[in-house]
């Protein structure tokens, strides 16, 4: 049984798909998807914590579909811009699960999990997915994937 787990990077691709399509993702689709290909061991989304309604209604969504969902705090800067990275906790849990699942997928189009990815490839011969907007997607990643899915209409809502 190929051994899966989930790294989605919620702002990224509510940012990408909102820009491309005009439209979100569906995550529900998309854990149909990998679960036909193997079991779902761990399924993380890291989004930032901003309080409002429609957003807790959507982490709960994420929660039923089967995702844990980490939240940093939304901080608002003096000079208006924001700040909610979560570069660095996905970076270590996609090396803490690397040691004990078959394939990691990311979404994200997020150029900087390149090094990320090439090292668990690497390191743990296993397979990393990537699932992102073609056109907002940073090529390294892409070429750090073992595979990249490319987002079209198919898994929006």
């Amino acid at each position: 049984m190929n051994n899966i787990a989930i790294f989605a990077d919620v702002q990224n691709i509510y940012y990408t798909t909102r820009q491309a399509f005009g439209r979100q993702f569906n995550y529900r689709k998309l854990w149909e998807q990998i679960s036909d290909r193997g079991h779902i061991e761990l399924a993380l989304a890291y989004a930032t914590h901003r309080g409002d309604e429609r957003q807790l209604n959507f982490q709960n969504a994420l929660r039923h579909i089967g995702f844990e969902v980490k939240l940093k705090p939304y901080i608002q800067r003096a000079d208006g811009s924001a700040k909610g990275d979560w570069d660095v906790g996905i970076t270590l849990d996609i090396i803490d699960a690397a040691k004990t699942v078959d394939t990691i997928v990311l979404l994200s189009g997020d150029g900087d999990f390149d090094l990320v990815l090439e090292k668990v490839r690497g390191d743990y011969a296993l397979h990393a997915e990537v699932y992102g907007v073609p056109q907002l997607t940073a090529k390294s990643l892409i070429d750090a994937a073992s595979t990249f899915y490319p987002i079209d209409t198919t898994l929006l809502l």
